[in-house]
């Protein structure tokens, strides 16, 4: 019971940031803000978990692990959390949440190309083309109106390619460094604040499609709607604080004290979450195809899992 209480929680959490990021949008505040505020609350929570744990950065005169830290920081969050953001001007947060269940899909094509993944199964394989079947099933590019070719779904879709990008050299390059998790994600997400800078002097970030004027003084003005809000604010704090710090310290400790099978579980609640909330508090349409191919997405994901059975011996008579 203590076990999927935790994994609610942390799933409620994870999977509210794409509702955030919407609000934050639709209250003045431009991709580049809602990534840098993100970032930087984001690390202040774990600098402070860290220093209560007796952790510490990594030292100013280790250039190699910064360096490593720095292309984590691109891959992981820089670039991934602006793309979701730049992905929601168009698109519903509850898609962006599907969306964001593709990772997994990207790390097995990266995987394969690198020579990491052993050759494909008839299951995975299957899993791999299922996957990206719901992905065309949920945008409808057949559909007028809509398709995969907008703005916002090429940029969701790159979030979910750098995700898979930053997990495989993070893998490779960063663990065993020998530096505790809590103060090394910190310093990820510093060096990712200030990665995300520049965006915050582009002019314009809006995507194809997007309606209405871009941004203008420092990218605080977005379509026409002004400073931000006291909403839009809170929801910007609320993503950084709760749904990027927090939830990363909730999911290490699972991770450590429960196995990484129940934390693995939490990402196949994180899409169920963001279409509900998305539905229910920003009104988002709860459409069959958004729904059924949120479903296949999925169990596309879940099929490329799969590890194949190791055959058991047979046990030899008593003699």
């Amino acid at each position: 019971m203590a076990s999927a209480t935790r994994m609610g929680v942390l799933a409620l959490l994870w999977g509210s940031g794409f509702l955030w990021i919407k609000i934050a949008l639709d209250n003045g505040l431009t991709p580049g803000w809602i990534t840098s505020l993100r970032c930087l609350l984001g690390a202040g929570v774990l600098l402070a978990l860290a220093y209560g744990a007796g952790q510490r950065l990594p030292g100013l005169g280790d250039r190699r692990t910064w360096g490593r830290l720095a292309v984590a920081a691109f891959f992981c969050n820089a670039l991934p959390f602006l793309l979701f953001s730049v992905g929601e001007q168009t698109v519903d947060s509850g898609v962006a949440g599907v969306m964001n269940a593709t990772t997994p899909l990207w790390s097995l094509l990266i995987g394969l190309g690198l020579g990491t993944e052993r050759p494909l199964g008839a299951a995975r394989l299957g899993g791999l083309l299922l996957g990206f079947t719901g992905v065309l099933l949920i945008f409808a590019p057949w559909s007028a109106g809509s398709g995969l070719m907008s703005g916002g779904a090429l940029a969701l879709l790159a979030a979910g390619a750098s995700y898979a990008v930053a997990f495989a050299y993070m893998a490779r390059r960063l663990t065993g460094r020998g530096t505790a998790p809590l103060a090394l994600s910190a310093a990820q997400l510093l060096t990712a604040t200030a990665l995300s800078v520049p965006a915050l002097t582009v002019p314009t970030l809006g995507v194809v499609g997007s309606d209405g004027p871009g941004s203008s003084v420092l990218g605080l003005t977005v379509g026409g709607t002004g400073w931000p809000t006291w909403t839009g604010v809170l929801a910007v704090v609320a993503l950084g604080i709760l749904a990027t710090g927090l939830t990363f310290h909730l999911n290490y400790r699972m991770i450590a004290e429960e196995g990484p099978t129940s934390a693995a579980t939490v990402g196949y609640l994180l899409p169920v979450v963001s279409v509900t909330l998305g539905a229910l508090v920003l009104d988002e349409p709860l459409t069959a195809r958004v729904l059924v191919g949120m479903a296949v997405v999925l169990a596309g994901v879940g099929l490329t899992r799969r590890r194949p059975r190791v055959p058991s011996r047979a046990v030899e008579p008593a003699v």
